[in-house]
């Protein structure tokens, strides 16, 4: 008889949750550092950052080039933390919150799935604390603030050909991609071509992510630059004394969000960009929190190590002096299968040739890990169709590249599953020798970053840059951002920025289209191939299969 499994959601609906309140003093936080939203969500106060030190280890958990079949890069990193705490450990989850366009189109959540989930997992793939609501509402009050400035007189004398600061909402909608606004006479504003991004890709969600306290908040928000003037001048948010009120509706959204996983352990899920139009990783200040109130943090970046890893440890851990330790590169026979050839229609038929020449692309994402310095695991989703000669194949190669391998049961077991992971990383934690550094020198030209990220992290022969890319990284250079990290948004099905091709191409260059800074953010953007910074529904959207129960529960929710 075919074992029958419930569902993400009904497994989170079954769970019985620990009030907020004992999660928090379990951490140590008295009752007014945080704030409750109700019995199982609280925000967490920043004044606790000013009275701890960092005492925790830092574990970055990523995958394997994503694929139709699947990694489970979130579902591991909760199971993983959960199998630290059944081994004594006081281990703290920091992760990102989920987007509703992904959340309503194909991707999922990103609560972790099966018995290795965050929880509420409701809340937390819809609208949790408002933390979207309110970077969506700051960001578009700054455009509403511009265009009114315009409307006005346009004192600053911004140049509506060179407007560059979108708006933006948290869906994935193509229609609002390219459209035009100010169509209506006179007192409708000034006619001009406008654009939306999603919200995670917004430049506010980036300074969220990265401010350290408020006052970083409003000095970011103040270098905010929104276009430019007819002379090529950078235009700011402060032209339009826009920080001011963009800081209050970012006020509790900064603080992070303290919820638990199914087994009741802390969890930290705060902020969301995506890694492959923005950075990818979770907030700075969730992240202090559990290093300050943790022993060992595991916390995650989006997709495989070209794009989240990649800006986790050029970006992030240089803004905030973040040493990471270990990395756990979460990946499965069947996407290995994939990225070899296999038919992703029977993925559950041994395959040994595929998996032989789909190792390339795992190798490959070892090795980037490998070259900023810190140690890896690999955390090998086992399904009972793989064969032992398949299991055999990894473990080899991985040994052959310097990693071990651990099998992982997170999604049926929980934390019991994931024990192995957890003991093969404890001993790279207690040996130490992690070494970190980023992969370029941020002094270096803006297109050198770019090459360098492209050779040495995708394995690219070079780069190929329209002369409007070439013209904009000059400009940003000239505005005072040629010493900032880069951001490359690109394919995260490729190294490339093709997504057809998977594996572990050689003998490629990459295509940068278009740069823009986010001086806010404190980088520079690169767009390569045909990344689009709004995305659009599937043919068949998730949303269609859900819907509220009589009873008032959600159905179809994963």
């Amino acid at each position: 008889m075919t074992k029958k499994y419930l569902s993400d959601i009904e497994i989170a609906q079954a769970a019985k949750l620990r009030p907020i309140r004992d999660v928090a003093a379990e951490l140590g936080l008295k009752d007014y550092e945080f704030t409750s939203y109700g019995t199982n969500k609280a925000k967490v106060n920043l004044d606790g950052l000013e009275t701890r030190q960092r005492k925790g280890k830092l574990v970055l958990v990523t995958g394997i080039s994503p694929t139709a079949a699947g990694e489970g890069k979130s579902t591991v990193a909760v199971g993983v933390t959960q199998a630290l705490r059944k081994l004594g450990k006081n281990a703290v989850i920091c992760i990102r919150e989920p987007s509703l366009g992904p959340v309503f189109g194909i991707k999922g959540g990103a609560a972790g799935g099966g018995y290795s989930q965050v929880v509420p997992m409701e809340d937390i793939n819809l609208h949790f604390t408002g933390d979207f609501h309110a970077i969506s509402s700051a960001h578009n009050l700054l455009a509403a603030m511009m265009d009114n400035h315009m409307h006005w007189g346009n004192a600053v004398g911004l140049d509506q050909r060179r407007i560059t600061w979108p708006r933006t909402m948290d869906m994935n909608d193509r229609a609002l991609r390219d459209i035009n606004v100010g169509l209506g006479g006179p007192l409708g504003g000034i006619p001009r071509q406008d654009r939306f991004v999603i919200t995670p890709a917004s430049e506010i969600m980036a300074i969220m992510a990265l401010s350290k306290n408020f006052a970083d908040l409003g000095e970011r928000l103040s270098r905010i630059i929104v276009g430019l003037t007819r002379d090529r001048q950078p235009v700011r948010a402060t032209d339009f004394d826009a920080p001011g009120a963009m800081a209050m509706l970012l006020r509790d959204a900064l603080q992070p969000n303290l919820v638990q996983t199914l087994e009741g352990g802390p969890a930290f899920v705060h902020c969301g960009p995506f890694a492959n139009i923005a950075h990818g990783c979770n907030s700075v200040v969730a992240t202090e929190m559990g290093l300050r109130l943790g022993d060992i943090v595991i916390t995650e970046a989006g997709f495989g190590s070209d794009l989240g890893a990649e800006k986790f440890f050029d970006i992030k851990c240089r803004t905030a002096d973040l040493k990471p330790e270990a990395v756990v590169i979460t990946a499965t026979i069947r996407a290995i299968k994939l990225n070899g050839g296999g038919d992703k229609k029977e993925l559950t038929t041994p395959n040994p040739a595929a998996v032989e020449k789909g190792f390339a692309n795992l190798a490959r994402h070892i090795k980037n890990v490998k070259q900023f310095g810190v140690p890896a695991v690999v955390a090998l989703n086992r399904f009972v169709t793989d064969s032992d000669e398949e299991l055999d194949i990894v473990t080899k190669g991985c040994a052959a590249e310097g990693a071990e391998v651990a099998l992982c049961e997170v999604w049926e077991k929980g934390g019991e599953g994931g024990r192995p992971v957890a003991e093969a990383l404890l001993g790279i934690l207690e040996k130490g020798g992690a070494d970190f550094k980023p992969v370029y020198d941020v002094k270096l030209p803006i297109t050198a970053k770019i090459e360098t990220i492209a050779k040495k992290v995708y394995g690219a022969d070079g780069v190929d840059f329209s002369p409007a890319a070439l013209r904009v990284a000059a400009q940003c250079e000239s505005f005072g951002l040629g010493e900032t990290p880069v951001a490359i948004a690109k394919t995260q099905y490729s190294f490339t920025d093709d997504q057809t091709k998977l594996g572990a191409p050689t003998g490629f260059r990459i295509s940068i289209r278009e740069i823009y800074p986010a001086a806010g953010a404190g980088f520079v953007v690169a767009l390569a191939g045909d990344i689009m910074t709004m995305p659009g529904l599937g043919r068949v959207p998730a949303a269609v299969k859900m819907k509220v129960r009589e009873d008032g529960k959600f159905e179809g929710l994963f």
